[in-house]
């Protein structure tokens, strides 16, 4: 049987994806809406979910690197075993980086980051309006590519579970035991 993970890291996990995907399909959304005071409302409330996702890998990161994942099947290969480590890896460094290249460009941009529209977040580099155009680029393209990881890590598992059958994606599935 193979173990499952904790369930402080299985709710991190499901509350980090449902996050993300809300955060990056408001993102996407925003971009798209004429220049209004809604789109000014959205891009806040935008911000204030990034804000909130990289407390929350933070916090991931501590309970990761405090508690240890469950081994990987027994079968599986070096490569496998070097891919779900760099894949994890990656997704973590994108989690942090999305977010970050949000505040810089914002920050960059003279436009502050108002977390919950109570707490004004503090201005990381000088307003500077190339550097902000250059990170606003650089949190798109970081933001795609999240996406294509995280697409990666769902077809990985769904491998694992529809091909390999091996309960891998029962170990963090909610509420209910490894296969």
């Amino acid at each position: 049987m193979i173990q499952r993970y904790t369930n402080t890291a299985i709710f991190l996990h499901w509350l980090m994806a449902i996050g993300l995907t809300a955060t990056f399909v408001l993102g996407f959304y925003v971009e798209g809406l004429p220049f209004s005071p809604n789109k000014l409302k959205l891009i806040a409330w935008h911000k204030w979910a990034g804000m909130a996702l990289l407390g929350l890998v933070v916090l991931r990161v501590v309970w990761r690197l405090t508690h240890r994942a469950p081994a990987l099947p027994g079968d599986t290969t070096p490569f496998g075993r070097l891919a779900a480590c760099l894949g994890h890896l990656v997704l973590y460094v994108l989690m942090v980086a999305v977010p970050a290249t949000g505040w810089l460009a914002s920050s960059a941009q003279g436009v502050p980051v108002v977390w919950l529209g109570v707490w004004q977040l503090p201005d990381l580099v000088a307003k500077n309006q190339e550097l902000g155009n250059f990170l606003q680029g650089a949190h798109m393209v970081l933001n795609y590519v999240l996406a294509a990881t995280v697409l990666g890590h769902i077809a990985a598992a769904l491998h694992h579970h529809y091909i390999k059958k091996d309960g891998l994606l029962a170990r963090m599935w909610p509420g209910r035991p490894a296969a």
